[in-house]
């Protein structure tokens, strides 16, 4: 007993000290033991869960920065994709071609076999034609207007009487049609007098028609002038002296307004496209349809001396033309023609304009390139077509055009290439000098041999391409 009592009593706290101790401890112990209870717990519950337990997607920082990151990781997974497939379509495309060459092989064996036991079946086997090589196809087609796709005598008698008419509107009346062309002629030779015949040769057709209508307009004010001056002093308009005379020139020149001529060279201007519409050669929407549907990748285009546009005559010409390009946009090469075809026999260089052609040209077939319009590889050809021996075959056939003169039938009224013909009975729309005339018909003789086709009928231009297409090959 006193061995218990002796333990007992050592194990017992004797001071309130060691009694906060073993409390503290004990809570200590309790503690620890729920914490582990719980973790015990949650373990328990992960492993029930961990099936359905669903992750939360990362979601990354909004800074500036780590978006380019993510931006410029995207670009170039993306970037290698499209190389494997750009690859895979390559292999897909060879595939092909390498099992074709194995079945060549193959059928040759097979040829030459067939051909130790029976010589006569030898022959038929030959080598497939090679599907590959480059084709020869329209890749562009320009025309000529004037006397090409429709008349141009008509043309010009209609515009001039939209001249007159809009000449009247604006207070100038009793002017007949044809004064707009006998005033130019006259303009153009007084301009050859004091300049020189290759200034007078310069001259556009939209410029002689302006200082036409300008002429016109000064000579009507100048005589009202005249008349009213004599009016008041009460004297003859022929008693009138040449100071009084120099000094109404002066006021009548001044009176001119501008934005009047502007708008009478307009109205010229819009009846010229009206009237060409009127009067296209029937056969020629049929004609554009048929070249179309034969060569759906063709571009087309217009190349003129003048004003006329074909883009602008939206009822007729205008759904078919890509695009069209006129002598009088570039002043630069019309002068520097002029200049040689003064003072060299046969051997003025009209590249220029065919050249801005083909450089036009270009520039679409780059653009229709790029949508991928056609897989098969192809040489473009350019043909062109008109009337004119020196301007349409000379200048195209420089710069590779194929060419063809259409020498049309007389029903189709043509009147151009009839100047060569008579050097006294020229059309009444006509401004070229004799001298000049005869540089045209020296170039003539030059581009004869350039002609690559030569038609009566409109209607035989869809044989032609086909023809020059197939002379190509």
């Amino acid at each position: 007993e006193g061995e218990q009592t002796q333990g007992s009593h050592h194990h017992q706290p004797s001071t309130k000290g060691e009694e906060r101790e073993v409390a503290v401890s004990r809570k200590r112990r309790t503690q620890q033991d729920f914490l582990a209870q719980k973790k015990k717990k949650i373990g328990e519950d992960q492993r029930l869960h961990s099936t359905s337990r669903v992750v939360a997607p990362y979601q990354p920082q909004s800074n500036p920065q780590t978006r380019l990151l993510q931006f410029t990781m995207r670009v170039r997974v993306l970037s290698v994709f499209l190389s494997l497939a750009a690859l895979a379509r390559q292999s897909s495309a060879f595939a092909p071609q390498h099992h074709q060459v194995h079945l060549q092989a193959h059928h040759r064996q097979r040829v030459v076999r067939s051909a130790e036991a029976e010589p006569a079946q030898a022959v038929e086997a030959e080598a497939p034609n090679n599907n590959n090589a480059p084709t020869k196809t329209l890749g562009l087609i320009t025309f000529d207007l004037d006397d090409t796709l429709y008349p141009l005598k008509p043309v010009i008698d209609e515009a001039n009487a939209a001249f007159a008419r809009a000449m009247e509107q604006y207070g100038f009346p009793d002017i007949a049609p044809e004064d707009i062309d006998e005033t130019g002629r006259k303009i153009r030779e007084e301009v050859s007098a004091a300049l020189g015949k290759e200034e007078a040769a310069v001259l556009t057709h939209t410029e002689i028609r302006t200082l036409a209508i300008r002429r016109t307009m000064e000579e009507i004010i100048l005589e009202r002038k005249l008349k009213a001056t004599a009016d008041d002093w009460a004297t003859p308009v022929s008693d009138l002296t040449n100071i009084v005379v120099g000094h109404a020139r002066k006021w009548a020149k001044t009176a001119v307004s501008e934005s009047i001529v502007q708008a009478v060279l307009n109205a010229w201007e819009m009846e010229r496209h009206h009237a060409a519409e009127r009067h296209c050669y029937p056969e020629l929407i049929e004609i554009f349809n048929k070249i179309k549907a034969e060569h759906p990748n063709v571009i087309f285009g217009a190349v003129t001396d003048g004003r006329a546009n074909p883009l602008l005559m939206t009822f007729t010409l205008a759904p078919y033309f890509d695009f069209c390009m006129s002598w009088e946009d570039d002043q630069g090469g019309r002068r520097k023609f002029f200049q040689e075809l003064s003072s060299v026999e046969g051997n003025a260089d009209l590249k220029w304009i065919y050249q801005a052609t083909l450089d036009k040209y270009q520039e679409l077939a780059a653009a229709q390139a790029a949508l991928g319009s056609s897989d098969a590889p192809q040489i473009p050809i350019w043909i062109h077509v008109g009337d004119d021996l020196a301007y349409d075959v000379g200048g195209a056939s420089q710069c590779g055009a194929k060419t063809i003169l259409v020498e049309l039938a007389d029903r189709y009224g043509q009147t151009a290439r009839h100047r060569f013909d008579d050097d006294v009975n020229q059309p009444s729309w006509s401004t070229t000098s004799r001298a000049e005339l005869e540089k045209r018909r020296l170039l003539n003789a030059a581009a004869q041999e350039k002609v690559n086709k030569k038609l009566a009928f409109l209607s035989q231009i869809p044989e032609a391409i086909t023809d020059i297409l197939a002379e190509e090959e």
